[in-house]
């Protein structure tokens, strides 16, 4: 009778969960929408950390649910079925004996990406039956296991760099019998044994493509992952095609949410300035530049390469950008055409140009990336036109590369 309630209870909270992301245009996939209906996240989210100090605390309070006891049962069961993403593991702890209850210290190395995201990445790919499926930093498997519930027992593998994490999906996977296998190595070289790939998924940021993960990828296939710059503000998902004939084609578009960079990552934040921007806003002057809207995504791409080192508060009330290495920021409006601008370094006049240079580059919304230099470096334009915007994106040897 009780196995019966709590299947009861969790297939109404995964039909609830597939409800919202259909109503919200999220979930348009048919095979997707199955197998999120009859997937149990349950088992491989069996706890989730809950993030009790505010921004910028330093050490950091947890708490952590564990699904098993009764009295986080219900809190657990809600949040691993809501939009957020779920917290899984500090700074790459063992996940077999982790205990519940607060905790304080250490920083988040792997967790489950929020659904809406995992669902429009999947969508993305097009996912079909007896698809090859690679995966690249799966964390605890859940879009993994999604995805070998649409291609098919034994085609879907993960590369999981944590061996921890790598132990404790496949565990799981193995008890929901998807037929999923996670590899413990190193995503950004792929998984050459089981090569090529029809589709192959990065759930890490990386600032340029790996060359294994392409010569990885199938005539046919789909490659989806995040470009990640340094700015967490304007992430871009670039989506890399080899046609039939082999021709490879990549195309980068700026986006609202990405995934999280590769470990080491130096990501820029805004929240050491915070305090000092609302007390000292900065000089006010007048501005020719209305805030572009958020959705202005092939404009705040652009930014994050063309004008770099900058990064958005977007807990502000007024639109805030921040240059921290330069100890420099402004400060849009509200709405009276002017802006406040502090330090060295003037943001608001670097964004006005840039404006200009787009509008003049016809507002491109997306950008062709191209993987043929022999060289290794990743060329990307706007277009062929003589106004087109251009840049080229970071090699991965400026990643710093944690030990084994």
């Amino acid at each position: 009778m009780a196995l019966d309630l709590h299947h009861a209870v969790t297939s109404g909270r995964r039909a609830g969960m597939v409800d919202r992301l259909t109503a919200d245009g999220v979930l348009t996939d048919s095979l997707l929408r199955d197998a999120l209906l009859h997937l149990p996240r349950e088992v491989l989210l069996p706890h989730a950390y809950v993030r009790v100090s505010g921004p910028g605390a330093d050490p950091i309070d947890w708490r952590l649910l564990d699904g098993s006891h009764p009295d986080d049962r219900q809190e657990w069961l809600e949040l691993i079925h809501s939009d957020e993403s779920i917290l899984l593991q500090r700074d790459g702890e063992p996940l077999d004996a982790l205990l519940r209850g607060p905790v304080t210290g250490g920083h988040m190395s792997s967790m489950s990406t929020y659904t809406p995201a995992t669902v429009e990445a999947l969508q993305a790919m097009e996912l079909g039956s007896g698809q090859r499926y690679l995966e690249l930093g799966p964390g605890p498997g859940v879009s993994l296991a999604l995805a070998a519930a649409i291609t098919g027992p034994g085609l879907a593998t993960g590369v999981e760099r944590d061996g921890h994490m790598a132990a404790f999906a496949q565990r799981n996977l193995d008890h929901l019998g998807v037929g999923a296998v996670v590899i413990e190595g190193d995503a950004l070289e792929g998984h050459e044994a089981r090569a090529p790939y029809d589709r192959i998924h990065s759930s890490i940021g990386v600032p340029c493509v790996p060359a294994p993960w392409v010569e990885q990828l199938a005539p046919g296939g789909r490659l989806l992952t995040t470009l990640a710059t340094r700015t967490p503000s304007w992430p871009g998902q670039l989506l890399v095609t080899r046609t039939a004939a082999g021709a490879v084609e990549a195309v980068l578009r700026g986006r609202p949410r990405g995934y999280r960079p590769l470990l080491g990552y130096p990501w820029l934040n805004a929240v050491d300035h915070r305090a000092r921007i609302k007390d000292a806003p900065g000089t006010a002057r007048s501005t020719r530049l209305t805030p572009p809207p958020d959705d202005a995504y092939g404009f705040w791409l652009a930014a994050a390469y063309l004008a770099p080192g900058l990064v958005r508060d977007f807990q502000a009330e007024t639109m805030t950008i921040v240059a921290p290495e330069d100890d420099s920021w402004a400060v849009a409006g509200p709405g009276d055409g002017t802006v406040r601008v502090h330090g060295p370094r003037d943001v608001w006049a670097e964004l006005e140009d840039l404006h200009t240079r787009w509008e003049q580059a016809g507002r491109p919304k997306r950008y062709r990336v191209d993987l043929r230099d022999s060289s290794g470096v990743q060329h990307v334009t706007s277009s062929a036109k003589p106004k087109a915007l251009s840049w080229t994106l970071p090699p991965l040897a400026a990643v710093p590369r944690q030990a084994p």
